[in-house]
């Protein structure tokens, strides 16, 4: 069964879409099949990929709405072992059209839960707010991925983040955790970026990733040109960074007597 990970944030520009794209390319890169879900209307993992409008037709909105199956809508991406589910701008309109449904924070969960044989992980893009689709993704997922800038306000919006994940496995489903928090645009000369790392690490232990993604400009170019940084400067730092992350993604699950039991 494969490994659900919200990638979530509440804040937008912290990395959260470029850190689906690069993980999820370092985890095909070492032989695991993925599967991405871009559940954020503005599609930034689509583009990402190298996805133009013409071929995101099928989107994830299909899918939500009942509409396509994710068989229909799944796409090939040219990386070997990763897949996609796109998105597009209709998935503005889910969020109204979810209301009137039957189970509507389970839409995703029954979607995927047919496929989770064919993946070692689904990762799901989540849009930067709170609402139905986020809703979905943390009622769908395993764990919580939690990309956080080291800026002023991080630690605010993280522990709102945390309360609404404490009260989604309280009351929607019961095995979400937090998987791990993993700091981003990260710089070493900031004396900002290392206090706040410092307190994020103090608050929440191991549960902060040793690995840190770098502010890098080859991150921050990639995505125009269509590919992750993996693909486009595998050399760089944020290159580097994301497949040191991605190995102890896997180190985690390896060590995870839960997860072992669920996956057995």
């Amino acid at each position: 069964m494969a490994h659900v990970i919200a990638v979530s944030n509440q804040k937008g520009g912290v990395g959260k879409t470029t850190t689906t794209i690069n993980l999820a390319t370092a985890l095909a890169a070492v032989g695991k099949r993925v599967l991405i879900v871009d559940l954020d209307p503005q599609a930034n993992a689509s583009t990402g990929l190298g996805l133009s409008k013409q071929n995101r037709v099928i989107s994830v909105y299909g899918l939500m709405i009942g509409e396509y199956t994710l068989a229909q809508a799944l796409i090939k991406t040219a990386i070997p072992g990763l897949s996609i589910i796109p998105s597009s701008i209709d998935l503005l309109g889910a969020e109204v059209e979810l209301v009137d449904m039957q189970s509507r924070e389970r839409r995703l969960k029954d979607i995927l839960s047919p496929y989770q044989a064919m993946f070692d992980y689904i990762i799901i893009d989540c849009p930067p707010s709170m609402g139905l689709l986020s809703l979905n993704s943390l009622v769908a997922a395993d764990s919580v991925l939690i990309p956080l800038q080291c800026e002023y306000y991080a630690l605010e919006g993280l522990s709102y983040l945390l309360g609404s994940i404490q009260k989604i496995k309280k009351n929607l489903n019961p095995v979400l955790d937090l998987f791990g928090v993993i700091l981003t645009m990260f710089d070493k000369r900031s004396s900002l970026c290392q206090m706040v790392a410092e307190d994020v690490r103090d608050y929440l232990g191991e549960k902060v990733f040793t690995t840190v993604i770098p502010r890098n400009t080859k991150v921050s170019e990639a995505p125009s040109h269509g590919k992750p940084v993996l693909l486009y400067d595998f050399k760089s730092p944020g290159s580097q960074a994301y497949m040191a992350l991605a190995k102890e993604i896997l180190m985690r699950d390896r060590h995870d007597e839960n997860f072992r039991i669920k996956a057995s």
